[in-house]
């Protein structure tokens, strides 16, 4: 636990970090990478350029701060960050980096006025909530790993399948090579995957798995994106017998257990979580609503397995919106996803558990159409990287 002192100064100092919040993320990550170049596998280099990382990591630290005699508050943004870190493989050790590049930062950016006892302050911050960050992914890491087929650390997979899902959006299947079982996981989690030598370095990214738990393999389903290291890796250089490194199934976007209506709200490669949701839970009796935008349906992906489950189950609907038809496409509507649109899917009660994920402009207006229907904000379940005040803009 802080003394009141180091408390008092933490609070105190909170709207000056406000200000100079992203200037110090700015000025960390260059500084944690020069400084300490094996952390760079652990961090998307993409999410660096475009801002959302350091964005993340700025409101995440004013966050803190702001809550330092109440971290109650945070308890689902720490629950996220954990399942974050596990995805990743990150170490306790890691921490000391992190902490001292963090605090050579807040010196560079606020020079005189962050004296001595404010950067002890931090520093004593930053400490109780690396032992709280490091002891909750502990208990992660050993649940993973006490799972029936479960595993700590990297365990070599090979692919044994791949089908493409739509013009961009590629499903990969891996099956372990020790040839034993795989752990069951939750839909709407997602696993990690390492591979090396992309451009002459080793990354990590995280998919989500596409499909029920229970089988023989993982699958996650890929969009091939323009400028992405590793969806094009995956894309051109991963084939049927090779290998990877895969890292256990985390993650808290996961299905709420109860009767209530389903309502699956997804845009672009968004879908492959939702895919795994609608296959755990198609045969459950469960009101499904699948609503799914795309640009048309070439880059539709799952159509017909949506489709086939519909027709199966009476009580599994879809609608899809496409912003691009071509004249071959029978979309349900056309345009972007809307109020009026959303509504007409919904029960008149509005008494649903939504889930939806998608590109952020697609995250936006549906996390805003959630309002302004007025649905019960315990019952809305997204999946976002950056803050959700970034989505109410």
């Amino acid at each position: 636990m802080l003394d009141s002192k180091t408390v008092e100064l933490i609070k105190a100092t909170v709207p000056a970090l406000k200000v100079h919040a992203n200037a110090i993320t700015e000025h960390f990550y260059p500084l944690l990478f020069q400084q300490h170049p094996d952390v760079i596998p652990y961090f998307n280099q993409a999410n660096q350029a475009n801002g959302t990382q350091p964005m993340a990591l700025a409101n995440a630290v004013v966050a803190y701060g702001a809550n330092i005699d109440a971290l109650g508050n945070l308890s689902d943004a720490v629950t996220q960050i954990v399942h974050k870190h596990v995805s990743l493989g990150i170490f306790p050790e890691q921490y000391d980096a992190v902490g001292a590049c963090l605090l050579q930062s807040i010196k560079a950016v606020l020079g005189d006025a962050a004296t001595d006892e404010i950067v002890a302050a931090w520093g004593a911050a930053y400490g109780q909530l690396a032992n709280i960050l490091i002891e909750a992914e502990e208990s992660v890491y050993a649940q993973n790993e006490q799972k029936p087929g479960g595993w700590r650390g990297e365990r070599e997979f090979k692919l044994v399948k791949r089908v493409d899902e739509s013009s961009v959006i590629t499903s990969f299947y891996f099956e372990p090579t020790d040839n034993n079982a795989i752990p069951a996981f939750e839909a709407g989690q997602f696993i990690t995957i390492i591979l090396d030598d992309v451009e002459g370095a080793s990354i990590r990214r995280n998919y989500s798995l596409s499909d029920a738990s229970g089988k023989t393999y993982f699958r996650i389903s890929v969009k091939r994106e323009e400028q992405g290291a590793a969806s094009n890796y995956l894309h051109q250089n991963v084939n049927v017998g090779d290998t990877v490194k895969l890292l256990p199934p985390c993650g808290n976007f996961t299905l709420r257990q109860n009767k209530k209506p389903l309502v699956l709200l997804t845009g672009g490669v968004g879908i492959t979580p939702a895919i795994s949701m609608l296959n755990t839970e198609a045969a459950s009796g469960r009101e499904i609503r699948f609503i799914h935008a795309a640009i048309n349906s070439k880059t539709h992906a799952f159509k017909e397995h949506v489709d086939a489950l519909a027709a199966k189950h009476e009580h599994i609907s879809a609608c899809y919106v496409y912003n691009e038809p071509t004249t071959e496409c029978q979309p349900h509507a056309k345009g972007f996803i809307n109020q009026t649109l959303i509504a007409s899917q919904l029960p008149n009660d509005k008494d649903v558990e939504l889930y939806f994920v998608g590109p952020k402009a697609f995250m936006i207006e549906a996390f805003n159409i959630s309002r302004a229907l007025g649905l019960a904000e315990d019952q809305v379940h997204y999946e976002f990287f950056g803050p959700a005040e970034a989505l109410a803009s």
